[in-house]
């Protein structure tokens, strides 16, 4: 299993007074590395399902270093844990650079759940967003 490698770019409008990425702006990009992974990768197998009812549950940061802004992007590494019937978490690695040695400044998961507009309820994943998933289980890296 691997972690799901996403570049998020920084924008001018990232950072702070103090010319480092707001932490508040952190939320906003692991956002969009989980809508690379669960949106866009999902997506070019053919799983419509995430795109179309996937909601944050939960939501922890913890920010282990200063983040400067810079136009390089950032890399979010993510892992899945705690693979249930309608529900999973996503570990988060936001690295102060684009490689897998850059250090690691934010640390982040969220509890993804399931869920069906029409119905207005909670769905079980199928079968192949499991399998999806499954390659993304273990440590963030």
């Amino acid at each position: 299993m691997t972690a799901f490698v996403a570049e998020v770019p920084l924008r001018w409008t990232d950072q702070d007074a103090y010319r480092h990425v707001n932490h508040a702006r952190i939320v906003t990009l692991v956002e969009e590395a989980r809508v690379a992974l669960a949106f866009t990768a999902a997506g070019r197998e053919g799983l419509a399902g995430f795109s179309s009812g996937l909601l944050v549950a939960g939501l922890h940061v913890e920010y282990k270093r200063q983040l400067p802004w810079r136009p390089e992007p950032l890399r979010c590494a993510i892992t899945v844990r705690e693979l249930r019937a309608a529900s999973f978490v996503l570990d988060y690695a936001l690295h102060d650079g684009p490689g897998a040695g850059d250090p690691v400044a934010v640390t982040a998961w969220t509890r993804m759940a399931l869920y069906d507009l029409e119905a207005d309820r909670v769905r079980r994943l199928t079968v192949d967003e499991r399998d999806f998933l499954e390659r993304h289980l273990g440590d963030v890296s």
